[in-house]
């Protein structure tokens, strides 16, 4: 039997005009980007304006600005004081003493005159014992009269300025361990941002080539309607021949509106992949992706070299490390509370009096409400527990390397197989569809090879994403995600396009 009495001129211009009309359709949905955009672009595009980024490097700058803070800390501390004050201060004050020395002094000096005066006229004492006895009863009754008590009152109004001065001298490492303190957790907040861009190196990764995985599904489910279509149409054309039955054509039918159904399925999943990739790297709209799912055919590094590579490259394990000694310099925080404190001061007066003080004073806390002695032991259980934390991640760290290696080589081997499958259910498609024009096959034999091709290709491009997102896996437990770039290029590798 002939191939032109199943295939007209009219059914092949057909074809090839429903074909158009799929093409034109497909580009109208789907508008081709203005840009190219390769992988690297995008993990630089994201590290460099994402608000992750921006915010690690606000933390990271601000750390680095509260060490610098306190680098001088040891160094004296000068301060400007101004005491404004207003006083009045009210008192009474004896007199009694005061009254006795004067008459007391009174009465000597009177009769010490009065003396001197009897020598100089040589007058009787008859004349001049009575003179002081009036005198000195004068007196008496004079100074009676002052009251025994005096209300004094005082009242000033004043602005003092003075320069202070304290130095520490020796505060028990306390001084030394706040320095350490602030310098370590500026490091840390390093690691902690390179950790960040290694998550979003990571984000990257999933969220681009899950894009170019929906891109394959969506081309294998198009190729397989298409494809389907096509043998529809035919089917019609050998029913009205009278070469088919009804139910053989009705086959087909099925068969293509399934492959309806799953294009329509690709095409969301796809407008979905591409709307998260947009809204991770904040764009409104994304480029022409450049970079392909690949899968290398020779892995750079054996597992013992990762697993025993990983604690100086991971920055995680780095940041634990980070943790303890930071528990470290806190044991010798509370030490330090436990030790008294001696420090130098000194003050000078800035007003007219200009009065200065200065001296040593040392501190020693008797007691205070606070047990130092078991914030010193939480202080030690602390570091533990960080050691212990550390010791628990390297285990995980290691069963995800060890997982992630042994899918990567998976999806490595399958790569081999996939690929010699392929080129067998071409073939068989191929032999399917003669011997169904010959009348010497089934309509469910070419849907069967037809729908094994598309199933293949869709689990190409699906083992191809899953051995991308296991390097990427095992990159980011080993602490070198920033080299994924240089996997895309090596030169033994499959391009799943």
């Amino acid at each position: 039997m002939k191939l032109t009495k199943y295939y007209p001129k009219k059914t092949l211009c057909a074809s090839m005009q429903l074909c158009g009309l799929f093409i034109l359709n497909t580009a109208l949905s789907h508008p081709s980007f203005a840009e190219n955009l390769s992988y690297a672009q995008a993990e630089q595009y994201l590290l460099e304006n994402s608000y992750t980024s921006q915010a690690n490097a606000a933390l990271d700058q601000a750390s680095k600005l509260q060490a610098d803070a306190v680098k001088n800390i040891g160094l004296p501390r000068v301060d400007l004081n101004v005491r404004a004050y207003k006083f009045h201060a009210e008192t009474d004050i004896p007199l009694d003493g005061v009254k006795n020395n004067l008459e007391n002094t009174l009465s000597y000096g009177v009769n010490e005159k009065v003396d001197q005066w009897q020598t100089q006229q040589n007058l009787p004492t008859t004349l001049t014992d009575p003179l002081k006895e009036g005198l000195n009863q004068g007196i008496h009754s004079g100074i009676g009269l002052i009251p025994d008590t005096a209300n004094v009152v005082l009242e000033d109004e004043t602005i003092r300025p003075t320069l202070s001065v304290m130095m520490p001298i020796y505060t028990g490492g306390l001084t030394t361990t706040t320095k350490n303190i602030a310098n370590l957790k500026a490091e840390r907040s390093q690691l902690n941002t390179k950790q960040q861009q290694d998550t979003q190196r990571f984000e990257i990764i999933q969220a681009y080539f899950n894009v170019q995985l929906q891109k394959q599904l969506y081309n294998a489910s198009a190729f397989n309607l298409h494809a389907m279509q096509q043998h529809y149409d035919n089917a019609l054309k050998l029913e009205h021949q009278g070469f088919i039955s009804k139910g053989q054509r009705m086959q087909f039918e099925v068969a293509k509106n399934n492959a309806t159904r799953t294009y329509q399925n690709a095409e969301s999943n796809l407008s979905s992949s591409q709307f998260q990739l947009k809204n991770l790297l904040n764009k409104q709209s994304i480029d022409q992706l450049t970079t392909p799912l690949f899968i290398n055919r020779v892995q750079q590094n054996s597992i013992d070299q990762l697993l025993a590579s990983y604690p100086q490259s991971s920055n995680l394990v780095q940041k634990m490390q980070m943790d303890t000694r930071l528990a470290d310099e806190n044991i010798k925080a509370q030490q330090a509370a436990k030790k008294p404190t001696l420090f130098a001061f000194g003050e000078y007066s800035l007003d007219k009096d200009q009065n200065w003080i200065v001296g040593v004073a040392a501190r020693y806390n008797l007691f205070s409400g606070i047990d130092k002695n078991k914030n010193v032991q939480a202080a030690e259980l602390q570091r533990y527990a960080a050691e212990l934390g550390t010791a628990r991640t390297k285990q995980e760290i290691e069963n995800v390397i060890y997982t992630s290696y042994n899918a990567l080589q998976t999806a490595q081997m399958n790569q081999q197989l996939l690929r010699q499958n392929e080129a067998a259910a071409m073939e068989n498609l191929r032999i399917q569809n003669l011997s169904f024009k010959e009348d010497m096959g089934t309509a469910t034999q070419v849907i069967d090879a037809q729908n094994q091709l598309s199933a293949l290709k869709t689990e190409m491009a699906i083992n191809a994403y899953k051995y991308v997102m296991s390097l990427a896996t095992l990159l980011q437990s080993h602490g070198s995600i920033d080299q994924f770039k240089s996997y895309v290029d090596q030169s033994n590798t499959d391009y799943i396009r």
